[in-house]
């Protein structure tokens, strides 16, 4: 096999003499080619992805750390090997090039003998990896988004989710093998991420037990999923709004009696602790002072109509002993209810 190799430097000299001792090692490289600066290097990559990239750390424009940030975001750079070439010996500079998945970090000056032996880590790495892997990044990415949306019950968009992520898959050519570990890997992720909201208990695992081909996986894994939705589902009794936003509704369209926390958790599907903090992390305001100002702002309006006595004002919005309704409204606006019509002319 042959190799592509790409040199980012923004000084000509050192370009010219990377270039050189890459020419001499007598391996083999197909292609070397050289760019001045991150952007140009970028543009390059995505025209022509080299196999090999040797890049330096402090350039205009982009420099090498933002270079290697922007390539974990990228699908078709998951199996390039990178190469920095610094001159600072910096620990913080090659940690970061590390959680960019950079394999060598070099301190110049650079020899023949350095060179040498890095390219036959590189290319002894390339035999041993297979050239389909995905990025880590967008199996990440596919996650997150699988996971909003079998979290607020769109079913569409999971169907959409899934048949994108088999396309980039099918692209990859895996083996059975190496499809069923992928597979395997990202519904653990998603469970991961369903279990971080710590509402209900979802179980990792996937059996791909005397699975043949292709499309069994793929049936096993898409299974899994709807598994997970239906489920979900059936725990918040079919309904596919925002927790929040309906308990919100509820609570506006029962604000003449006492609804409870817990009620109202039943009701959505979620468990009463976590409700509560859901609740009060989304309005800024716990649900029994919510439920309060919703009463306050009815009884405000109801005030509003003339022909409406105050005791029955009282009753709509959940009070059954008036004096508490006149303390609270008196409380919420600072004056009486009688003193609230009066401001606005009505005796």
């Amino acid at each position: 096999m042959m190799y592509r190799i790409l040199i980012v430097d923004d000084e000509p000299m050192i370009r010219k003499g990377l270039e050189k001792l890459v020419e001499q090692s007598e391996l083999p490289i197909a292609q070397i080619r050289v760019a001045e600066n991150g952007v140009d290097a970028l543009e390059q990559i995505r025209n022509d992805r080299p196999d090999f990239l040797f890049t330096d750390i402090r350039m205009p424009k982009m420099d090498g750390l933002e270079l290697c940030s922007k390539l974990t975001e990228l699908e078709f750079t998951a199996n390039m090997q990178i190469v920095v070439i610094s001159g600072y010996s910096d620990f913080e500079y090659a940690q970061k090039c590390l959680s960019y998945g950079v394999k060598e970090y070099l301190l110049k000056p650079i020899n023949k003998k350095v060179i040498h032996d890095v390219l036959r880590k590189l290319i002894a790495n390339t035999s041993k990896q297979t050239k389909t892997s995905v990025s880590v990044f967008k199996l990440d990415g596919w996650a997150e988004q699988t996971e909003d949306a079998i979290w607020t019950l769109q079913l569409g968009k999971i169907n959409e989710l899934l048949h994108t992520f088999r396309q980039q898959c099918s692209a990859h050519q895996l083996t059975i093998s190496q499809l069923c570990d992928l597979l395997d890997e990202c519904y653990a992720l998603l469970i991961k991420k369903l279990n971080t909201r710590d509402v209900f208990a979802f179980i990792s695992g996937l059996r791909f037990h005397g699975v043949e081909t292709e499309e069994e996986a793929w049936h096993t894994f898409e299974a899994a999923i709807m598994d997970i939705f239906n489920e979900l589902k059936q725990k918040r009794k079919g309904k596919a709004k925002d927790p929040v936003e309906e308990a919100k509704l509820y609570i506006e369209e029962h604000l003449a009696r006492e609804v409870s926390l817990e009620e109202v958790a039943d009701y959505i599907g979620l468990n009463a602790s976590y409700f509560s903090q859901l609740f009060k992390q989304t309005t800024q305001e716990t649900f029994v002072q919510y439920r309060i100002r919703r009463r306050m702002e009815k009884a405000k309006k109801l005030l509003e109509i003339p022909h409406y006595r105050i005791t029955d004002i009282s009753n709509e919005v959940g009070y059954a002993d008036h004096p508490h309704f006149t303390k609270t409204f008196k409380k919420y606006t600072g004056c009486l209810p009688s003193e609230f019509r009066h401001k606005l002319g009505i005796e």
